[in-house]
């Protein structure tokens, strides 16, 4: 989780709102991801999908079933879908996503066989949101 959080903050010094992940396979970190949506003008450009499409290309294929995807913040619908069609293996995240995660809907959105554990690091993942946001309304205060 430490070097997903180290790819958050690389977000955050982008301007982009810090969400960072990694996928892990074989104990070995082989693809890194942060948001990206703001520079690349590509509101799919999430951490989680910048990492999929990195860990796809090292693994040489699309199924990801002995990867773990290590995520700061509970994954959005949109890349909730992208792992359940990946078939990962494991995800761990940080921070829960009260209004936006994939856990608020009905049925599942991952694959059956995926295995979760929410809530590693929370508190850090996050403050570096919340900083983040507190920033942006005290510029657009000013």
């Amino acid at each position: 989780m430490r070097e997903a959080l180290s790819e958050a903050h690389a977000a955050d010094a982008e301007g982009e709102i810090p969400v960072g992940a990694v996928v892990a396979c074989n104990g070995s970190v082989i693809a890194r991801g942060h948001n990206m949506t703001e520079r690349l003008h590509d509101p799919t450009a999430h951490a989680e999908m910048i990492a999929l499409t990195a860990a796809t290309e090292a693994m040489g294929g699309k199924y990801l079933n002995d990867c773990t995807l290590y995520v700061t913040m509970e994954p959005c619908p949109m890349c909730a879908g992208a792992l359940c069609w990946c078939q990962i293996g494991r995800i761990v995240y940080g921070a829960i996503d009260p209004k936006r995660g994939y856990s608020m809907f009905t049925p599942p959105l991952l694959h059956p066989k995926t295995e979760v554990t929410a809530g590693v690091m929370a508190e850090e993942c996050s403050s570096i949101v919340k900083e983040f946001f507190q920033r942006r309304r005290t510029k657009k205060g000013d």
